[in-house]
């Protein structure tokens, strides 16, 4: 498994403790993780039926928010994208605003759209270390054989651009 035990000891624990804080403090801590947008996306477990919240960067495009399920470049997707395609209707925390919306993935016209603009988003250190990429999505696609996918998630409500 790519990401392997890196993820596992470092990146796994530092996501839980974001969600938590983030939820925890009502969105007054966690809107931005590493100086990236943030959000918290509760979707229901297509198994249990039980709400499962994931912290996750975002970008907005046209009042729809943007989402990308990269799960760090693993060969797995996030088991988040499975409950959002089994049940659309999702729960998102921005800040301290929280919204339901709808979530699909987007198809592959709106990822080749929306592809720079997740990259201008959340670059990271990508750029220094990787040459030739625009982000640190380039660089979880060059570590894994699936596409990774775009969401799009359109809340109930209008939101600012």
């Amino acid at each position: 498994m790519k990401g392997g035990i890196f993820t596992t000891r470092f990146v796994d624990p530092y996501l839980k403790a974001h969600a938590y804080l983030y939820e925890r403090t009502d969105g007054r801590i966690g809107k931005h993780s590493n100086g990236v947008p943030a959000l918290l996306l509760t979707t229901t477990g297509r198994k249990s039926g039980l709400p499962r919240t994931h912290g996750l960067t975002y970008c907005r495009d046209r009042g729809d928010i943007i989402v990308v399920a990269s799960n760090g470049g693993s060969d797995r997707p996030p088991a988040w994208l499975f409950n959002l395609e089994s049940e659309p209707r999702v729960k998102i925390r921005v800040g301290r605003s929280v919204m339901e919306a709808t979530a699909r993935v987007a198809s592959s016209e709106e990822r080749n759209q929306l592809w720079p603009l997740v990259n201008a988003t959340n670059r990271g250190m990508s750029r220094i270390f990787h040459r030739g990429v625009r982000g640190r999505y380039d660089v979880y696609q060059a570590h894994t054989s699936r596409q990774i996918a775009v969401v799009i998630i359109t809340p109930d409500r209008p939101t600012a651009d």
